[in-house]
């Protein structure tokens, strides 16, 4: 028998690429054609581009490179992305764990621009949360916290009272140094020291007592 964790909170943050939607395929067609462009090993970029913004991620493969280029860059990816839902699709027991926060409060935490966000959600059939922290709400990238602090603060929750769910090094990195428990969805979540992890969201169960304490029982 799977052995069970228990966390407690009063606010979720959830990541989005990975966590709640399988995004992999058009990620890796956009990513792996710029890596071929720049001459970078397709499989050592994949390696860095989880969870950052992807400005972010060019700087740390090129880091002698001027940021407008990864700036320009990064819009034309976007654009491709953007165009791109073949084979987005939600992530196993996505629709019903986020049918299951109606009660809860939780926000979006993601480092895709909106538009982005809310084409892959669609795409999966899943609702965007009311809540959203998107690239355009941050100055800076995950692994940087300032994306769950955001998330925090917009819920009116202290981020000691938040669970973040992160599928990436960048997210689950971001996550505990935002000073949260970290729930790592899928494999590239467990190398990558979260509080806990799990392949999908078909083993996360989620209630809300009366007194606003959320408990999550994990595994």
């Amino acid at each position: 028998m799977t052995a069970t964790t228990v966390l407690t909170a009063r606010a979720l943050l959830l990541d989005m690429d990975g966590t709640l939607v399988n995004s992999d395929g058009p990620t890796e067609r956009v990513w792996r054609r710029w890596a071929a462009a720049q001459g970078l090993d397709g499989d050592a970029v994949m390696s860095v581009v989880h969870g950052r913004q992807g400005q972010a991620s060019m700087a740390a493969l090129l880091p002698d490179r001027p940021m407008e280029e990864n700036h320009r860059d990064n819009a034309r990816l976007l654009a491709e992305e953007s165009a791109d839902m073949d084979g987005v699709v939600p992530v196993a027991g996505g629709a019903e764990f986020l049918a299951s926060l109606a009660a809860v409060p939780h926000a979006l935490v993601t480092s895709a621009p909106l538009r982005l966000a809310e084409r892959r959600m669609s795409a999966a059939g899943l609702p965007v949360p009311s809540a959203r922290i998107t690239a355009e709400s941050v100055g800076a990238s995950k692994p940087d916290p300032e994306g769950f602090l955001k998330g925090a603060a917009e819920l009116g929750v202290p981020a000691a009272d938040c669970v973040v769910f992160e599928d990436s090094e960048a997210g689950i990195r971001a996550g505990l140094a935002a000073g949260m428990q970290v729930v790592g969805i899928g494999p590239r979540a467990r190398a990558h020291g979260p509080t806990v992890q799990v392949d999908d969201l078909t083993r996360v169960r989620v209630s809300r007592a009366d007194d606003g304490t959320v408990t999550l029982h994990i595994g």
